[in-house]
């Protein structure tokens, strides 16, 4: 019998200008190495799922952003690796309120950046993030041409 781990998770769908902030994960994830995934990651112990999306995020991204809304509660058994784990993914709809976007330098991912919601580049993405377009595409329509989003907030 496989090991068994749980992981509780939060994410954020950060939309701008018909953009989406993705993160690519690193070589730290051998095994997702170079798809791309929602900025965010695990609950410390005792954290909120709230707390640990804003953590995450600045961590990531180098944004700071406040929770507005859950999007929804995702749950994945994966048994294809070298254990039995269940994920619960939180994904939140946040509002960028400041920073300025940078990449994390020794953690799992590696680069962050803006992508077009509409048509979506070709792109490797996990699950997950294709759980969190999904939610943005259909949140927020196609519709008349935007500006590139900016870097970082005012």
């Amino acid at each position: 019998m496989k090991p068994q781990r749980s992981r509780v998770s939060a994410y954020a769908l950060i939309h701008q200008s018909n953009h989406l902030l993705l993160c690519r994960l690193s070589k730290e994830l051998p095994r997702w190495e170079g798809f791309w995934t929602l900025p965010g990651g695990g609950l410390n112990f005792g954290e909120s799922p709230e707390d640990a999306v804003v953590r995450e995020v600045e961590e990531e991204t180098g944004f700071v952003v406040v929770v507005r809304s859950l999007a929804t509660i995702d749950s994945i058994h994966d048994t294809s690796g070298s254990e039995d784990f269940h994920g619960i993914r939180i994904i939140y709809h946040v509002d960028l309120v400041g920073g300025h976007l940078r990449h994390e330098t020794s953690g799992s991912t590696d680069c962050c950046e803006w992508h077009q919601l509409h048509p979506l580049p070709d792109i490797p993405l996990v699950d997950l993030a294709q759980v969190g377009v999904r939610i943005a595409q259909e949140m927020w329509p196609p519709h008349r041409p935007q500006a590139e989003p900016t870097a970082g907030a005012e």
